[in-house]
């Protein structure tokens, strides 16, 4: 459900909006309405909302000043309340990110639709930040500069492994291949990779293969079955799978959530 605030001087304006239309069947609820835009901005801060309804000429303060302190703060989609006298003024005078305008007096229908809109655009911007909280913590967690301690794990045979993790990610390599090259066995090098990074050595490789991925889809330009061979995956559907295990969403759906 929307959480609303409108902010109106004109309370026969403000009271209808509020009192007279039918929120709740657009699954949208009226959190606080204000009389001017020094109330608006403190009701604002207050509820948090995520659609905020505003007139433009306000005494105190405007709805203008209102909306570019609030959005410093808060996150949040505007629909200016406006008449057709005003309409080209509040076009040319708002540079924030208005989503849509209301002509007074507002029509039910437009309303409607506008807000269907609104929850569609809200959903989108929640599944893009919780990919990109994802991803982010997909960067803090594989944090090779950390893991070696700039270079010194105190464990030269773990140095070297995420050295090469970083240097060849895009090959075929393995704890296994790493462990004959270094001289020790397999098992050894497995252990002490546990130890010093709490991961094992599949779950950083792949995390960091997973990491360009992402720079590589975030720059456009290649396919998918491209990156995947571009970060070490042999096998497309392999790729597909690992990415969504470690971002929650496949690599096609990164990109349209992206876009």
């Amino acid at each position: 459900m929307l959480k609303i605030i409108i902010v109106e001087d004109e309370d026969f304006i403000r009271k209808g909006l509020v009192y007279t239309i039918d929120w709740l069947s657009m699954d949208c609820v009226i959190v606080a309405d204000a009389a001017d835009g020094k109330e608006g901005l403190e009701k604002i801060l207050e509820f948090q909302p995520d659609v905020v309804i505003t007139d433009i000429r306000m005494p105190r303060m405007d709805g203008i000043e209102m909306l570019r302190r609030a959005l410093e703060i808060v996150k949040f989609k505007c629909l200016i309340l406006t008449s057709y006298t005003e309409f080209e003024y509040a076009k040319k005078a708002i540079e924030l990110k208005v989503f849509d305008y209301l002509i007074k007096p507002v029509d039910e229908d437009k309303l409607k639709k506008i807000m269907e809109v609104l929850h569609e655009e809200l959903e989108n911007d929640k599944e893009v930040e919780f990919v990109l909280g994802n991803t982010r913590n997909l960067t803090n967690k594989f944090d090779f500069n950390y893991y070696m301690k700039l270079g010194n794990t105190d464990n030269g045979y773990v140095d070297k492994a995420i050295q090469t993790i970083q240097d060849d990610y895009a090959q075929k390599i393995s704890v296994e291949s790493i462990a004959q090259e270094l001289g020790v066995s397999a098992s050894y090098l497995s252990r002490k990779f546990k130890d010093v990074t709490n991961h094992s050595f599949l779950d950083l490789l792949n995390g960091y293969r997973i990491q360009q991925a992402i720079k590589l889809l975030n720059e456009g330009g290649y396919r998918v079955s491209e990156i995947s061979d571009m970060t070490g995956f042999s096998d497309y559907k392999h790729f597909c799978t690992v990415f969504k295990r470690y971002t929650t969403m496949s690599p096609t759906g990164f990109v349209k959530r992206r876009i």
